[in-house]
């Protein structure tokens, strides 16, 4: 088995916020590329294809993405240029490396638990997968690629910065499972450690967006899912949160 020190990771996605706070969680313990976009774009396929011939790396994750849901909303295009077609490149350029090298990568991908219809909640990862919104439909697209590699996970879920809470409401009447970042990123790199392979739904307790937040954030004030959507006009869940019992399971937490 190759040594904490010897492994190499690719890390998509290195200027967003997971991906800096993963940057500079996995580097305490890997080497990691965390290539610009100017060097490392996913919707220049050729330019995907020279990088992964020339770099050596045992793991990826694959956290480059579209994902401002207004954005995505008003172009669908780039969501699945970016999204679908991004992922697509650079699953189709790890797939000539293994061919070529004789030797799987593993393949942690970052999508999202807005592949189910936000609406009845506890989603198991066998339940069916129906987007509310133009993102989590570009996010099933991008699961459809990975797919197609033998060393894949697929982690369902969403996480927050308790650091960086801007908004000053909340809704009491939209649930979720989602995490604080730090646990997100640990979540991550226990999986690139792991075999599990497939898809799996990353999460914590089922809570209220103003319930989660109200922990970090004293002066955060009520609301409801219609105010949000008064200013954002975006699809929304009500209820996405997640069975996360195989993750557990797989933790060792029952």
């Amino acid at each position: 088995m190759i040594s904490n020190s010897q492994k190499k990771i690719l890390l998509t996605g290195a200027t967003g916020n997971l991906g800096v706070a993963l940057g500079t969680f996995l580097k305490k313990k890997y080497f990691v590329h965390q290539p610009l976009r100017k060097t490392l774009d996913i919707t220049n396929q050729r330019q995907v294809n020279a990088w992964v011939q020339s770099h050596s790396f045992d793991s990826v994750v694959h956290t480059a993405a579209l994902a401002r849901m207004k954005t995505c909303e008003e172009n669908p295009s780039l969501a699945i240029e970016t999204n679908v077609i991004g992922t697509a490149n650079l699953v189709y350029a790890i797939l000539q490396k293994e061919k070529e090298t004789q030797k799987e990568i593993r393949f942690i991908h970052i999508s999202t638990d807005g592949v189910y219809d936000g609406q009845k909640g506890n989603f198991s990862e066998r339940c069916e997968t129906l987007p509310y919104n133009v993102y989590g439909w570009s996010k099933l697209g991008s699961e459809c690629a990975v797919r197609a590699l033998k060393n894949h996970c697929i982690i369902r879920g969403s996480f927050f910065d308790p650091q960086n809470l801007i908004f000053p409401t909340a809704a009491t009447d939209v649930f979720s499972s989602r995490i604080p970042l730090d646990e997100f990123v640990k979540a991550i790199e226990f999986l690139i450690e792991n075999t599990v392979c497939g898809v799996l739904n990353v999460g914590g307790e089922r809570k209220s967006d103003y319930e989660r937040y109200l922990m970090y954030k004293k002066e955060i004030r009520p609301c409801t899912q219609e105010d949000i959507l008064k200013d954002s006009g975006v699809p929304m869940a009500k209820d996405a949160s997640l069975n996360c019992s195989k993750w557990q399971k797989l933790r060792g937490e029952f």
